[in-house]
């Protein structure tokens, strides 16, 4: 018996074993299935949710199908026990035998009456007294002298009114609607009453019908549900799957997205805000692209401006320290140059970094009130002496009185002194004129000169960095320029908030214009 129970235990364990094995993968299954894409969610999400509404409507349903059932068999049951009441109150005999007990040949009178009722009301009808001893009924079998009705059916009678229950047949279970009925009129004393049960075998019947009718019309509507959804989740799914496509290609460089072939509007708003997205990365791709050719240019124009003063140092020290030069005269000249050309190298690197700087923003300006006519004046008095080694004439000439602008006070310094030491390095036994005036709201500052000039060809690349004017190449003085000044001039300016402009003629000179906003004075 331990054998027989050990080998039960174990194939008990076994079976719980693999049913928790199988849901587990089914419960897996469900999840990676789900869990696939939109499509397998949208279908599976409408189907468990209508499966249990189905469920929860039909459990409602039938509750109130089944009260509402009830209920009208209760009515039904109550307006049987009153005209019962009503058919056995007219026939005295039946109250008086009931109430004096058998009189003669009158009793299978009264039962022929009670089974005549029965089967009018289809009910069975028992008639007892105050103590719940039975004295007439209408079933077919014999009446038990002594038999009694239920203890709950005396406790409804004493209540002295109608009453309707319902109770479950112990052997057949099933159910059974009882009524009780206080025998006579309300007037009269009560001393019996009498007891309808009724079994009506049609509704449980016609609650079943209504569930079977409501599992047929569930699984047609969760047909053409799944219909819905499947259609419903590939109309969503396939916008969403070309959508992910095109970004893949927009990832990888090429394509761009329709927006007029997506059919939702969030989808159409998404392929919107990818479309923006994509023409910002194009953008910032195009714009990388140019930093990186400019940043390749840039270092390829500073290796050639620095190799030629390089080259030339290099070459001048090499020839002192081997020994070739023993000229006394050639080996000054030798190191006038090599101290020319690491003074243009170390201007090189500085307008470099200047300009990196701006071109970065890393440098910002500090505006506020500056007197233009101050400013000029003070930067003109300190390029005099440059300008008269060169025997040329720095004039000065004050248009306006008040010459007031919002600006950084050493950048514009920094910009009126590049632009003087250029005409300066154009001009020899010439004349450059400085002009402050107001226009309007702006404050004009102009250097002109009467220096060699810009060749046309040459004047819209002056703004480039490390371009120097074809007339100006060969100039190998001390004050040769980096081709940076022009540029950071420019830059500065514009950080200002100025604009500034140039017009020169071949051999008769040129002229800068710069505007700067006047500073409105109270």
């Amino acid at each position: 018996m331990n054998i027989d129970l050990r080998q039960g235990r174990e194939k008990l364990q076994l079976a719980i074993r693999t049913v928790h094995g199988f849901s587990f993968m089914l419960s897996r299954l469900l999840r990676e299935q789900f869990n696939k894409n939109i499509y397998t969610r949208i279908l599976f999400t409408n189907v468990t949710a209508f499966v249990v509404g189905l469920i929860a409507l039909m459990m409602f349903s039938s509750f109130v199908v089944r009260q509402v059932t009830y209920n009208q068999a209760q009515e039904e049951l109550l307006r049987k026990a009153k005209r019962v009441n009503y058919a056995l109150s007219q026939e005295s005999g039946v109250i008086d035998i009931a109430a004096n007990g058998e009189a003669g040949g009158q009793k299978q009178s009264r039962q022929d009456l009670l089974k005549f009722l029965s089967d009018i009301f289809d009910a069975r009808i028992t008639i007892f007294d105050l103590e719940g001893s039975i004295i007439s009924t209408s079933a077919e079998q014999e009446l038990v002298p002594g038999s009694k009705v239920e203890e709950k059916f005396l406790e409804l009678f004493n209540r002295g009114e109608t009453t309707i229950t319902r109770i479950v047949d112990r052997e057949t279970g099933q159910l059974t609607f009882v009524a009780v009925v206080p025998m006579g009129n309300n007037k009269d004393i009560m001393e019996n009453a009498i007891l309808l049960e009724t079994k009506p075998s049609n509704l449980d019947l016609s609650i079943n019908k209504v569930r079977l009718y409501q599992v047929i019309g569930g699984m047609v509507i969760l047909v053409i549900l799944i219909i819905i959804s499947v259609y419903l989740a590939m109309h969503i799914s396939r916008p969403i799957s070309s959508l992910a496509t095109t970004v893949a290609e927009i990832s990888r460089g090429s394509g761009a997205l329709s927006v007029e072939d997506q059919s939702f509007d969030e989808i159409n708003t998404l392929a919107v805000q990818l479309n923006k997205m994509a023409l910002r990365l194009q953008k910032i791709q195009a714009e990388s692209s140019r930093m990186e050719e400019d940043r390749s240019r840039l270092f390829a124009e500073i290796s050639h401006e620095l190799r030629t003063p390089l080259t030339a140092v290099q070459g001048f020290v090499e020839a002192i320290r081997d020994g070739m030069v023993q000229d006394k005269a050639i080996l000054e000249r030798y190191l006038d140059t090599i101290y020319t050309q690491t003074v243009h190298i170390s201007r090189l690197v500085d307008d470099i970094l200047a300009l990196s700087r701006l071109e970065s923003g890393t440098i910002t300006v500090e505006k506020l009130p500056v007197d233009l006519n101050v400013l000029v004046q003070g930067v003109v008095t300190s390029l005099e002496a440059v300008a008269n080694s060169k025997k040329t004439s720095l004039l000065f000439e004050k248009r306006a009185e008040t010459a007031i602008v919002m600006g950084d006070v050493d950048r514009m310094e920094q910009i009126i002194r590049n632009l003087l030491k250029n005409s300066i390095r154009a001009t020899e036994n010439g004349i450059i004129r400085v002009n402050v005036e107001t226009r309007q709201d702006e404050v004009w500052l102009t250097i002109e000169d009467t220096g060699v000039g810009i060749p046309p060809d040459d004047l819209p690349h002056i703004w480039d960095r490390f371009y120097q004017v074809k007339n100006q190449r060969g100039n190998c003085d001390q004050e040769k320029g980096t081709g940076l000044g022009l540029v950071i001039a420019k830059k500065l300016v514009q950080l200002q908030g100025g604009r500034i402009n140039v017009a020169s003629q071949l051999g008769k000179g040129t002229t800068f214009s710069i505007s700067f906003p006047s500073y409105p004075q109270k």
